[in-house]
């Protein structure tokens, strides 16, 4: 299914009401139809603000929250961001309009399947989708100047921490997976790392190896 203006102006005015206000994020939001990443019994539910399930016990996360992340990374045109939980590909796919090159790495091949060929008929080519362990990073394309968390750790991943550049920012949400999460926004600076919360949460915990 596609969208038509009129879901598309309720959904960036329900966006709007939620606290994503960043120009460069909504238009990033509004060329990216969440409709084309939500199959079978839940497609006529793509324009809400809910998360929905999707394949491999997995969900893709309600807009506001995507949104909301999204203006935390605030994301440069010339930066290179890491996505550690590609998922549905959504939020891949919007990080691309806003960034020189994205990599996502996911542990479901399914998904990071799916996620690629979508991709393609979209036209993103500035994403790189891996079948991976997103916990340790991609050292090979390290530094980052953005890293991206779509599930849950109780800290900030090490191997991650290292992987971002000075000056880099890394959002994810940080919990215990059965209770509530906060979602932070953590600064690497020279003098080490700047954290701040941003709102609660709740997502899939973050799981090492492969799905």
């Amino acid at each position: 299914m596609s969208w038509n203006s009129e879901q598309k102006m309720q959904f960036l005015f329900t966006l709007r009401s939620k606290g994503v206000t960043d120009p460069r994020t909504l238009g990033a939001m509004e060329k990216v139809d969440r409709g084309q990443f939500v199959r079978g019994h839940f497609e006529d539910r793509a324009y809400d603000d809910m998360p929905l399930p999707i394949s491999s016990g997995q969900t893709i996360s309600q807009p506001s929250i995507v949104g909301l992340m999204t203006q935390a990374l605030n994301v440069q045109p010339r930066d290179k961001v890491l996505e550690v939980g590609t998922g549905s590909g959504y939020q891949a796919s919007i990080l691309s309009h806003l960034a020189r090159r994205v990599y996502t790495v996911d542990r479901h091949r399914r998904l990071t399947r799916e996620s690629e060929a979508l991709f393609s008929r979209m036209d993103l080519h500035n994403i790189t989708v891996i079948t991976g362990d997103g916990s340790f990073g991609l050292p090979d394309q390290a530094p980052f100047d953005r890293i991206i968390l779509t599930a849950a750790a109780e800290d900030p991943p090490g191997p991650l921490l290292e992987q971002l550049k000075i000056g880099g920012i890394m959002v994810l949400p940080v919990g215990q997976s059965d209770t509530v999460q906060n979602l932070i926004k953590v600064t690497k600076t020279e003098a080490g790392l700047d954290y701040e919360e941003l709102c609660n949460v709740r997502f899939v915990p973050l799981i090492e190896g492969l799905g």
